[in-house]
């Protein structure tokens, strides 16, 4: 038992001391954590450079853009053909993919050798033996009567300018080994968006956001990089890492200063570099007794079938002496040991290597995703991490080690290049597909510019229609009259009281105006809620409630004796008989307060003053919102004869000359007109570009068959016809896996803040995600995209809508100036305009285009609606005072 124990303390001894003398003599491979760091913050240099249009030419790590923008869904089905090509055979494969709610497929393939003289003739010849082989295949698996997609997997790098590369066969995509892997993991994972080989050859794949990659047009989406990175290093930026046994196995090989990262990585040049480092030991007398063998010098002598199997756990030793013995080398048990252990350093280098820019992609995708820890799964092939019994344990520890904030789960590909081309071929045809219906949903939506013009004629006419007594009773835009006759003239001064209302928030302001050099407009206010049971409620009820919060805010302000001159700025659609008398025309916005509409608005608003017997006021006007921006920008620009609301509601007023307007007397000077224009179009006159989903959204609304222009411009409706087209696309199975959640089904979910934030050019998609998750939609990256440019669309035809009702009356102000070209200020105001992102300069160009005339200046107003209600004040009073005069 003693000698069994002193033989084992031998061995081990024998064993520690081996390996001792090979980790000096390889000390510069034994790579360090820090030294891994370095060399995955040196990658993520290199992938910036390759992604960069300027710096892609110099860059050796070439991220080539792939044209695969999206992952497996699980709603892939059909036949596909799929043809490898990337070593000494040829495969075709029939690929049948199920939509059984199991995502399965079912793989048929058969191997061609590929002759020598095929792979290394001319171009021709080797697609010619490629189309013969596939002809073949399909003659086989009687498939010739077919045209099925077809996929290829070109092993090569590949510089893609599209995805469908027209060889006279359906061929629908042409991909790397490396993407197929990925996008065969990705079937039967949907968290894998990274590709990994590690075999003869090595390379990695991932999915980049577009907006990082200068080499494609367009921000949106992702894209799958195929990152070529064998070549990391050839510009030197590994040198320092890089031993004698790596330039001398370099400068053996076919491609001198290529692929440095690739040969010290990949199973084609492993087992050399292990030949190397023995024949140097060998020679330097620390093996085999300084014995040099003709098979240990002769180059591919030891490949990487005999490392793996040297490294075995329990086998090793005894393999590695039987692999010695084969090169006539004789070994001692000394010498097994360490040549197991320079198997064991070369190999665990070359994990390490993979692992650190492994990492690099990790960390990028986690960046790009602004996640502080992140799930993700990487889908693997290759036979050096198939077949080596420590590399796949090697590389998920050290890979776990560099970036502990990514829990990361590696997939082995099953028949990656193959299943993986159809794959992408059957991602590409669902594409296809979704983009064909998606097309097809958001056709009615693109308005062409001759659309536009008849938008714009058919205003004009109901404009004209709006201002002549035999025709304004039946007209659609009831051009009101608003009795404001003048626009500010900076004269204007004193105190006034301003009342806002026109939603569910009702504001009183005193406003201090001061004229002369030192010019100023001071406000203070006090905002007040409306109770959904006072909004719908009776009229006495609500203007009690406004009366006892006009108490308050004098109160408030302590001038509670003080008759001061008011504008009430009652943003619903009123006919007016004069400034200060306003007759409700109609409710809009939710309000529903009854015994009003008919009924003269100034009139009871004195009548529930009464009621309360606390203070007098001197309501001098009562004007609309839109009348108040344009007063509120007039007081800047003298040129501002139009304003504009594009907001929840949308509406527009502009100075008309009083010759034109025959529903009042008197034929000089001008008058503003509040046109309504909400309700054009409610006569049909629009309804050619009305769609479905507008038609919805009307029969759901409070008003059906009412504001039918004002359902398709303004921000309190889009959000609803956003909702209505992503119900359709989800029913077609094109959005959220074709499930319409409970939080689809809610009315209104949709706000026009989704909108705008959705939209925003600033906002990467995988935040457009987080919205569609805080809404209750769990969506997909693809989703995100789609969500995207339906919001696009529709906001934009508000936009261009909104634009050609605007040309229509700049047009109409130059024709009653009679001048050739118009220059002219419109104010603005409205949550609309001021926060989407693309609103306002989309409704400028349509302007540009269908007006080219007029040179329109667009200002932003500054609280309209209570400043310009005391501007409108002012301005009456002064004109009052002249008239008296």
């Amino acid at each position: 038992m003693f000698a069994v124990h002193l033989l084992a303390f031998h061995f081990t001894k024998l064993k520690e001391d081996q390996i001792k003398k090979v980790d000096r003599y390889l000390y510069h491979m034994r790579l360090s954590d820090d030294v891994l760091l370095d060399v995955m913050a040196r990658f993520q240099a290199e992938m910036m450079k390759g992604l960069g249009r300027d710096t892609n030419p110099t860059a050796t790590v070439k991220m080539l853009p792939s044209f695969v923008r999206s992952l497996p869904d699980g709603s892939e089905k059909g036949d596909f053909l799929a043809v490898d090509l990337g070593g000494s055979q040829f495969r075709a494969h029939q690929v049948k993919v199920f939509d059984d709610g199991k995502q399965s497929s079912q793989l048929e393939s058969k191997f061609y050798p590929t002759p020598k003289e095929v792979i290394q003739g001319n171009r021709a010849e080797l697609f010619d033996y490629v189309a013969d082989c596939l002809l073949d295949f399909m003659e086989t698996k009687n498939l010739k009567h077919k045209k099925l997609p077809l996929g290829f997997t070109f092993s090569f790098p590949c510089k893609q300018t599209k995805l469908e590369e027209d060889v006279d066969v359906d061929v629908l995509a042409l991909v790397n080994d490396t993407v197929g892997t990925m996008m065969t993991c990705g079937y039967d994972d949907q968290r894998c968006e990274v590709g990994l080989i590690i075999g003869t050859g090595t390379n990695a794949c991932y999915m980049e956001e577009m907006r990082h990659i200068d080499l494609v047009e367009g921000d949106e989406g992702r894209m799958c990089i195929n990152t070529e990175w064998g070549a990391f290093g050839d510009d030197g930026a590994l040198d320092d890492l890089r031993t004698e046994f790596d330039r001398e196995l370099d400068l053996g090989s076919l491609n001198p200063g290529k692929q440095l990262f690739e040969k010290m990585i990949s199973s084609l040049y492993l087992g050399e570099l292990v030949r190397l480092i023995l024949l140097k030991m060998t020679k330097e007398g620390l093996l085999f007794n300084g014995k040099v063998s003709t098979a240990l010098l002769t180059k591919g002598k030891i490949e990487m079938k005999h490392v793996s199997a040297m490294e075995k756990y329990k086998e090793g030793l005894s393999n590695t002496k039987e692999i010695l013995t084969e090169l006539n080398l004789f070994p001692s048990e000394e010498d097994c040991v360490a040549v197991q252990h320079v198997c064991t350093i070369v190999s665990f280098r070359s994990a390490n290597l993979c692992a650190a820019a492994l990492a690099a992609i990790l960390t990028r995708l986690r960046e790009n995703k602004k996640l502080l820890r992140m799930r993700t799964t990487v889908g693997i092939d290759g036979g050096l991490y198939k077949t080596h019994p420590q590399y796949a344990k090697r590389l998920h520890k050290v890979v776990r080690r560099l970036v502990p904030t990514c829990d990361v789960r590696f997939l082995l590909s099953v028949s990656g290049s193959g299943r993986g081309a159809a794959m992408v071929t059957a991602v590409a045809h669902r594409l296809a597909a979704q983009r064909q219906c998606i097309d097809a949903t958001l056709a009615p939506f693109l308005l062409p510019l001759g659309i536009l013009r008849e938008v714009m004629d058919k205003m004009r006419a109901e404009l004209e229609y709006g201002l002549k007594r035999e025709t304004q009773a039946n007209a659609t835009v009831k051009m009101l009259p608003t009795y404001v006759c003048g626009t500010p003239d900076g004269t204007e001064k004193g105190k006034f009281l301003a009342l806002d209302l026109g939603g569910t928030n009702f504001r009183v302001l005193l406003v201090k105006i001061k004229s002369g050099r030192r010019r100023s407009v001071q406000m203070y206010n006090k905002i007040f809620a409306i109770p959904l049971e006072i909004m719908q409620g009776t009229g006495e009820e609500l203007f009690d409630h406004i009366v006892q919060c006009i108490a308050d805010f004098l109160e408030y302000m302590g001038i509670k004796g003080a008759r001061l001159p008011l504008g009430f700025t009652f943003s619903f659609p009123c006919r007016q008989a004069s400034i200060d008398k306003g007759t409700l025309v109609g409710w809009t916005k939710g309000f529903k307060a009854t015994d009003c509409e008919g009924e003269d608005v100034v009139d009871m608003l004195r009548e529930a003053i009464k009621r309360r017997n606390e203070f007098d006021l001197d309501i001098v006007a009562v004007v609309n919102d839109t009348v108040g921006t344009m007063m509120t920008c007039g007081y800047e620009d003298p040129n501002c004869e139009i304003g504009l609301i594009a907001g929840t509601g949308s509406n527009v007023c502009y100075m008309e000359d009083m010759k034109n307007i025959e529903i009042v007397e008197g034929n000089e000077g001008k008058m503003c007109i509040n046109t309504e224009w909400g309700a054009f179009g409610d006569n049909g006159c629009i309804d050619n570009i009305r769609t479905k989903y507008d038609k919805e959204v009307d029969e759901g609304s409070l008003n059906p068959g009412k504001q039918r222009y004002e359902k398709m411009t303004s921000g309190m409706y889009l959000g609803e016809i956003v909702r209505q087209i992503l119900i359709e696309l989800t029913k077609q199975g094109l959005l959220f896996r074709g499930h319409i959640s409970e939080s689809l089904r809610k009315r209104g979910i949709f706000e026009t803040k989704f909108l705008s934030q959705i939209e925003s050019d600033r906002l990467a998609l995988l935040q457009v995600r987080r919205i569609l998750q805080q809404l209750g939609l769990d969506s997909t990256c693809d989703d995100s995209i789609i969500v995207k440019e339906v919001c696009g669309v529709v906001s934009r035809r508000a936009a261009r809508l909104c634009g050609a009702g605007l040309a229509a009356i700049v047009e109409k102000k130059r024709e009653n100036q009679g001048v050739g070209r118009l220059q002219i200020t419109v104010g603005v105001d409205g949550t609309l305009y001021k926060l989407h992102p693309h609103f306002s300069r989309v409704l400028r160009e349509t302007v540009k285009e269908l007006a080219p005339q007029c040179d329109v200046t667009f200002m932003l107003s500054e609280d309209g609606s209570g400043k310009g209600a005391a501007l409108i004040t002012a301005v009456a009073k002064r004109l009052h005072n002249v008239g008296q005069k």
